[in-house]
């Protein structure tokens, strides 16, 4: 073995640790805060997980009896993962963060009308973990601004690659 073959290794660890994310998130939601919380999955879940079977863009987190629950993150199992139980792609996940970022959450969602929406699925330390957004949904005409904003930004960019050409 060479020395190079570790370094290969860390590298490839580092390009691959984003599962899924969910870019409509952004889209559909003014996002206020971020929390990593953890996932407490079923062994075939992992395994499906680590053959890239993950989906989080439907999924959202919801508030039950004091706990925090993921709902709507689908992992399709794989087939000879899960012979020996049913396996459910779209159940209940409960997502383990501490009582203290549960209780902001809480407070949040059932008082000022906050929504947590999951924005990525990720390695971190060989666990799985899933970032929560704390999230307000956005207005039709508030998805309208945001798209004049980027096209005017990729307009401006045009422009001044057009006005360095030519100086």
């Amino acid at each position: 073995m060479s020395k190079n073959s570790g370094k290969d290794k860390a590298k490839s660890a580092t390009a691959n640790k984003t599962i899924a994310l969910n870019k409509r998130a952004r889209h559909e939601y003014h996002i206020e805060e971020r929390f990593e919380a953890g996932l407490a999955l079923q062994g075939w879940e992992v395994k499906s997980i680590r053959a890239g079977r993950g989906n989080i863009i439907d999924a959202y987190a919801y508030v039950k009896h004091g706990e925090i629950f993921l709902i709507g993150a689908q992992i399709t199992p794989l087939i000879q993962a899960s012979t020996h139980v049913v396996a459910n792609d779209r159940r209940e996940r409960k997502l383990l963060l501490h009582r203290s970022e549960i209780d902001k959450l809480v407070g949040k969602v059932e008082r000022d009308g906050y929504t947590i929406v999951p924005t990525a699925m990720y390695w971190s330390k060989n666990k799985i973990k899933l970032e929560v957004a704390l999230a307000k949904g956005k207005q039709t005409h508030d998805k309208r601004d945001a798209a004049k904003d980027r096209d005017w930004a990729i307009e401006k960019q045009r422009v001044m690659r057009r006005g360095n050409r030519d100086a």
